[in-house]
């Protein structure tokens, strides 16, 4: 039977796959860091070093690949594309119509597709049917602003900001005509 020292380095590797488990849960390099900083110390085991020089090994390799190598690593991993807000904020900046008059306390606007309860930003009362912009949500209540009306002559079909207009085929749809 093998001694507690022959077998240390297969305890560090045992640390480096749990943690490496949690990464994968987690996905922010914290724990990827740190198992890696495990394997070092598995390295260490190997060669003989003492179980409080493998700790020691362990934590410097834990603090340098936090410190240096996990901002390095984010730079790369993360996405360059800027966030989508979503919930809430995704309809901050968004039109809605005004469905029951807003005024500074009450009222109703349809804003993507769903009703919201709403009031003005600077008091006033907004009519029924204007287009609206929302400023900011409180809680389930949309803060909104008075648009400028817009031209009716002006009803043409605008493609969507990343589409085609719909209908139209796709620049890129290999049954475009060429």
């Amino acid at each position: 039977m093998e001694s507690w020292a022959d077998l240390q380095w297969l305890l560090w590797i045992g640390l480096a796959l749990a943690l490496g488990a949690v990464e994968i849960a987690s996905l922010d390099l914290v724990f990827a860091m740190v198992a890696a900083a495990a394997l070092v110390a598995a390295a260490g085991a190997a060669l003989g070093l003492s179980l409080p020089l493998q700790v020691i090994t362990f934590a410097v390799a834990a603090a340098l690949l936090l410190a240096v190598a996990r901002p390095v690593v984010l730079r790369y991993v993360r996405p360059r594309v800027p966030l989508v807000a979503t919930g809430t904020d995704g309809g901050i900046g968004q039109r809605a119509e005004v469905l029951e008059p807003v005024g500074p306390r009450d009222g109703r606007v349809k804003l993507r597709g769903e009703v919201w309860s709403a009031r003005t930003e600077a008091g006033g009362v907004l009519p029924a049917g204007a287009d609206v912009e929302v400023v900011r949500i409180d809680g389930a209540t949309a803060v909104v602003r008075a648009l400028p009306p817009t031209d009716p002559s002006d009803r043409r079909e605008r493609p969507a900001p990343d589409g085609p207009a719909p209908g139209g085929p796709s620049p890129t749809s290999p049954w475009s005509p060429s």
